[in-house]
């Protein structure tokens, strides 16, 4: 995993739980604890990270990584807002994840394993994100949708009818405009 994304989770922590718990996060949860954005790091950092932030806020790991996509989103804008700019909406940004944002990704961050998106669009107002990854985390795209449907100003309804934690093949997020 990039360390941006780690860089993310530090900034959303420190933010809301204040630079000593980030220190405590990072003791108890046995990682190295300096990443850089350029670089790789186990996928097992950020469960462990993320299970020791939810023993301290009562919640599951999964939770906390969805907050953490949710909160995230302003803070990858705030490094690319470029990726937002000819967008009005949620639903148009989404459908630019694969074909422009990934791409993009991967040129900035060489080796970067990116999740890939199909589409299907249900209606004006909905669509359906399939997400394939060996990570795994829809959680974290279900937090980035959130936070993007927030900096667009629209809330939005996500459903999985299908999903790799339950054993599916791969996860469907069926959004919904509201």
């Amino acid at each position: 995993m990039k360390g941006i994304i780690f860089n993310i989770v530090e900034s959303v922590v420190i933010a809301e739980q204040g630079i000593d718990a980030w220190d405590d996060v990072i003791d108890e949860s046995g990682v190295l604890g300096a990443y850089t954005s350029l670089g790789t790091y186990p996928d097992s950092d950020l469960l462990a990270i993320a299970s020791s932030v939810a023993s301290r806020v009562n919640a599951t790991p999964s939770a906390v990584i969805k907050h953490v996509g949710h909160q995230g989103l302003s803070r990858i804008y705030d490094r690319y807002p470029e990726f937002f700019t000819d967008h009005d909406d949620v639903l148009s940004f989404l459908l630019s994840i694969d074909s422009i944002i990934h791409p993009e990704v991967r040129s900035l961050y060489p080796g970067a394993d990116v999740p890939f998106f199909t589409y299907n669009v249900v209606d004006e107002h909905t669509l359906e994100m399939t997400y394939r990854s060996s990570r795994k985390r829809c959680d974290f795209a279900e937090g980035l949708i959130l936070g993007a449907a927030e900096h667009y100003g629209q809330t939005v309804d996500i459903a999985r009818p299908r999903c790799m934690m339950r054993g599916d093949d791969d996860c469907v997020l069926r959004v919904t405009t509201t």
